[in-house]
């Protein structure tokens, strides 16, 4: 699996101009599943996500969790983090899970966020969403699990 972690003071997913998710200071997730993954990486990604010290301390060194801060999670699905850019101009996504195996992935990785964390929003798997965030530093981290 695939996560890009954005720190963010605030984020929110828009879908036919309804806001459907929103946090404040967090973590916006963006999360793609690859074909060969199992519940099991999304486990141990989302083990990484709620452990990866990238939010200040009191003496300003990234040094504490989105778990130490209390802070949100806002994930939200997208398969273009899959995309293959290495000929043409045009990206591939044959790297990204098929829908429904991509869908049920998103669904264990966000339930299993939800047990493990007290804030969770999330998108919709498959719509057009309109995400709007205030990234925090900035600070944008790649993950990818095997």
């Amino acid at each position: 699996m695939i996560a890009l972690l954005q720190r963010v003071s605030e984020a929110r997913v828009v879908i036919a101009g309804e806001t459907v998710g929103q946090i404040g200071a967090g973590l916006l997730v963006l999360v793609c599943a690859e074909p060969d993954d199992t519940e099991v990486v999304g486990q141990k990604l989302l083990a990484k996500i709620l452990k990866m010290r990238i939010f200040g301390d009191d003496a300003g060194k990234m040094n504490r969790s989105v778990q130490d801060v209390g802070g949100g999670l806002l994930i939200v699905s997208q398969f273009t983090l899959a995309a293959d850019t290495q000929s043409g101009n045009r990206p591939g996504f044959t790297g990204a899970a098929a829908p429904a195996l991509g869908e049920a992935l998103y669904n264990q990785f966000v339930a299993a966020a939800r047990i493990q964390h007290p804030r969770v929003q999330t998108g919709r798997f498959g719509a057009d969403m309109q995400v709007h965030l205030v990234n925090n530093g900035p600070v944008t981290i790649p993950l990818r699990m095997a």
